[in-house]
């Protein structure tokens, strides 16, 4: 990797209903046509050097879909895992997850979920974490309550403080959000993280996302000055 290159970089996977549709399909068949592009980023962003990638797959609020295409998600999903779980620990990539336990998620993605994060849990190569049930609002809330439970005066509460208490306290700052199928909103999606991360819009529905798109989107960033409130000198 170039010093300019982003070295946590995150990815919300959007377009897939609408990418069935635009098919004539129905909307629970775009997710299955989803994890093949996942599954060539992770690789891609291994290959490229990355550190950290993180993947919005399902948010807090997705439960409000019918239950039909949740269960073709969470089918997806497992299958994402068990299909690619042999290649990830053979790359030396970490598995992790996040997001709140929801007594919805079936127990057979939970086990594999468990599964591949003990695996993989000392490998030391490109950490990829896949939020499910995630909201950022969620994070936040529960690293409050988990700072009070611990008794923390309040004064000697500081920015550092709440980002310990978060879920993954040693995940960096994002660097680059990445978003697919042209809509340009956060979705609660890592909000403590990526206060300062830089954005990038694709028109692309998630399933039409490749290993190009992502490397343009890296160009992108390189190309992008980073100031942090500051001004750059003249």
């Amino acid at each position: 990797m170039k010093s300019t290159d982003p070295s946590h970089v995150a990815c919300i996977l959007d377009g897939n209903g609408r990418w069935a549709e635009a098919r004539g399909l129905v909307r629970r068949d775009g997710h299955s046509h989803g994890a093949d592009p996942a599954r060539r980023i992770v690789e891609t962003a291994d290959d490229m050097g990355l550190e950290w990638l993180s993947m919005y797959v399902f948010s807090t609020e997705n439960w409000a879909r019918p239950a039909a295409e949740i269960a073709v998600i969470m089918r997806s999903i497992e299958k994402f895992i068990d299909t690619n779980l042999e290649n990830w620990h053979r790359r030396g990539i970490r598995i992790r997850y996040l997001g709140q336990p929801h007594d919805q998620v079936p127990q057979s993605l939970r086990s594999a979920m468990a599964r591949s994060a003990a695996l993989t849990a000392s490998n030391t190569g490109m950490t990829v974490t896949v939020a499910l049930n995630h909201g950022g609002h969620s994070d936040i809330t529960h690293a409050v309550r988990s700072i009070v439970a611990a008794g923390v005066p309040a004064g000697q509460i500081t920015e550092r403080t709440l980002a310990a208490h978060l879920p993954h306290p040693d995940m960096p700052p994002v660097d680059l959000l990445i978003r697919t199928s042209g809509e340009m909103r956060l979705s609660g999606f890592l909000l403590w993280q990526v206060a300062y991360a830089e954005l990038v819009f694709l028109p692309d529905l998630w399933p039409d996302m490749t290993p190009e798109k992502f490397r343009e989107a890296i160009e992108t960033y390189r190309h992008r000055s980073r100031r942090f409130g500051k001004v750059t000198a003249r």
